[in-house]
């Protein structure tokens, strides 16, 4: 047994290895039952009454086709069209004595199915082949037997074997199209679950800084509070990870609405008055879920960078579907300190697709 090598590291797909065979699923054990029709020429010294050197002429020849039989099955293209000349050769030696020779074009008509990239260049050497059977049929005498059974079984087998390879061919195309379409979707979901990671946790982390910072500053004067702030640390964590748990799952958003009581408490912890305006309609869930992650992503945005004081939220109804507008006092414009606001964090450039965002002059985010 061998592995077949499977991409994205999936678990290698187990190929039978048959002795004298390559290890491809294409070809499997079926060359074996193939050679069942070799008895049509080594058999025939048996039952016709022909010279004893006849009958080594056979043996000899048996034995010259069993390894260019299965060397046939090794190599392709050019090399592959030469294994059939060969045995058109040894078709040609032992015609004239044994017509059961006429398996040998067979067999050969059948490799230049095999070998050629395309089914008008297939015809083409299949055409040649029976050219050649009929010519030198008729030059050199062989009998009737050897070249109407060539010609009839050598067309019939190379259009079978033509066909079959064209449909391989398509197969491996598609083959190939399925893998890179798994692939895709592959790196998709992968891009998927980092953009989600990042919505998340860039804003719950940025709560539980806040919160954390705030229960050490009343650790001394207030330590009642300071227990609440820690507690509210503690549920914040562990709803993060059901989040991202569920984010993986690809079933994350809570609902607007929860999202809009998490941003008023995120931004009170911050010390930023909340003013939220919003219209009560019914959002399917799949846009929903990127109306919960633009207000995530810009309430993070507006507590990390903006230093505003206050922040307002409206959401309505438009005619093309719906708006979200998040205003702040804070500092406007997508640089600090000279530095490009990318650097603060990828919510804002991975939702330049989905969302459009908007700067008033003296406005913040």
């Amino acid at each position: 047994m061998t592995e077949k090598p499977s991409p994205e590291g999936l678990a290698a797909e187990p190929v039978r290895k048959y002795p004298f065979l390559p290890a491809d699923p294409e070809i499997g054990w079926v060359p074996y039952v193939w050679l069942v029709y070799l008895a049509y020429f080594a058999l025939f010294p048996l039952v016709g009454d022909v010279p004893r050197w006849v009958v080594w002429l056979t043996v000899v020849e048996t034995l010259i086709f069993l390894p260019l039989y299965f060397l046939g099955y090794w190599v392709k293209g050019t090399r592959r069209l030469m294994v059939a000349g060969a045995m058109f050769v040894l078709a040609t030696a032992s015609a004239k004595w044994n017509p059961g020779a006429s398996v040998f074009v067979v067999f050969a008509a059948s490799f230049i199915g095999h070998s050629c990239g395309t089914v008008r260049n297939a015809l083409r050497w299949l055409v040649v082949l029976g050219v050649l059977t009929g010519l030198e049929s008729w030059l050199l005498g062989f009998p009737k037997s050897f070249w109407i059974s060539s010609l009839i079984f050598g067309v019939l087998v190379g259009a079978v074997t033509t066909n079959h390879e064209q449909r391989n061919r398509i197969n491996r195309r598609l083959k190939m199209a399925q893998e890179d379409v798994t692939r895709m979707a592959k790196i998709a979901e992968r891009e998927r679950i980092a953009r989600d990671l990042h919505d998340l946790l860039g804003h719950t982390l940025s709560l539980i800084v806040l919160k954390s910072e705030l229960a050490s500053k009343l650790a001394e004067n207030d330590p009642a509070r300071a227990a609440r702030e820690i507690r509210d640390v503690e549920r914040i964590s562990r709803d993060a990870l059901a989040q991202v748990r569920a984010a993986v799952r690809g079933y994350r958003s809570t609902g607007l609405m929860a999202e809009v009581d998490h941003a008023r408490a995120t931004l009170e912890t911050a010390g930023i008055g909340f003013d939220c305006e919003m219209e009560k309609v019914s959002v399917p869930a799949s846009e929903e879920s990127v109306l919960v992650l633009a207000l995530r992503e810009a309430v993070t945005n507006i507590v990390r960078h903006s230093a505003a004081t206050k922040c307002r939220v409206r959401f309505l109804r438009t005619t093309g579907g719906y708006e979200l507008r998040v205003e702040d006092d804070g500092r406007a414009g997508w640089r600090k300190r000279g530095r490009d606001c990318a650097e603060c964090g990828s919510g804002w450039s991975r939702w330049g697709a989905r969302c459009n965002v908007t700067r008033r002059r003296g406005r913040g985010w």
